[in-house]
């Protein structure tokens, strides 16, 4: 059968879904093709020696890891709760974990100065042990885990839904401990989802602009006092144009894309695996 007769076969509904999806695929990779390949090799390398372009890429990855780990190691365990465990009012908590994804940005991070600022009550009891939050890399994580979590504690909600309750009953059966059980049946099966939870989470946080730019828009790091690469390029896009914003925007697109791609593979493999 011909590519052409095939194509007669196809149903209307089959034709209309396939050109509105060709339609949204359009709109999702075009701009992304056309600014990643609207600089030089030679000026995104140039761009890339700046002390304050590459501080601040550093900060992002970095400051996005940490968020990341520190959301693994406090949304896991709601998660597991949330999948294994009804109570009262359960619904309604799902729902607010799921608050920071639909609240403004620029207003999480005053929800967040009113927490965690020098003058409010959380701000100053960890201050007494030097933990501070406004203009320091601990700002920059918690604003970017607020935004971020959700999308790791559903994804990891789900993958202990998965899990059979009956393979960790007979584990308990068998002698073992209720943290035996998480950490050698529930969890080797839950993983895939709480890695790609993970990815997602890293994949928002390094992205969020808004809650940062309100608690930690400079901050120390490796000797210097940079932003996070959102807001560099929306500052030299605001103070010097598009031509100057353009190459900055060019490397945190690549750069993030090919972390993504990276973490997105390895996960495809576990699944396969």
């Amino acid at each position: 059968m011909t590519g052409i007769q095939r194509w007669r076969r196809l149903d209307r509904l089959t034709l209309v879904f396939g050109l509105l999806a060709l339609l949204m695929a359009l709109f999702i990779l075009l701009p992304v093709v056309k600014t990643s390949t609207s600089s030089s090799p030679t000026t995104l390398w140039d761009t890339l020696r700046e002390s304050e372009v590459y501080s601040s890429i550093l900060l992002t990855m970095y400051a996005g890891l940490l968020a990341t780990v520190v959301g693994l190691l406090l949304g896991v365990p709601l998660a597991y709760l949330l999948a294994r465990h009804d109570f009262r009012g359960k619904r309604l908590f799902e729902g607010l974990i799921d608050v920071p994804i639909v609240i403004p940005h620029s207003a999480a991070g005053i929800a967040l100065l009113f927490v965690f600022g020098r003058q409010f009550f959380m701000g100053k009891l960890l201050g007494h042990a030097g933990i501070t939050f406004v203009d320091t890399l601990a700002g920059v994580v918690i604003a970017m885990m607020f935004v971020s979590v959700p999308f790791l504690i559903d994804s990891a909600r789900d993958g202990f839904k998965s899990v059979d309750v009956r393979l960790e009953k007979v584990a308990r059966t068998l002698g073992a401990s209720p943290f035996r059980v998480f950490f050698h049946v529930t969890l080797p099966l839950a993983w895939r989802s709480i890695f790609s939870g993970s990815v997602m989470m890293w994949a928002r946080a390094v992205s969020e602009f808004g809650a940062v730019l309100i608690l930690a828009y400079h901050v120390p790091f490796l000797g210097e006092h940079p932003t996070v690469a959102p807001i560099l390029v929306a500052d030299r896009f605001s103070c010097f144009g598009l031509d100057y914003a353009r190459p900055v925007a060019v490397l945190v697109i690549l750069i993030s894309l090919i972390a993504f791609v990276a973490l997105r593979t390895l996960a495809l493999r576990g699944q396969r695996t």
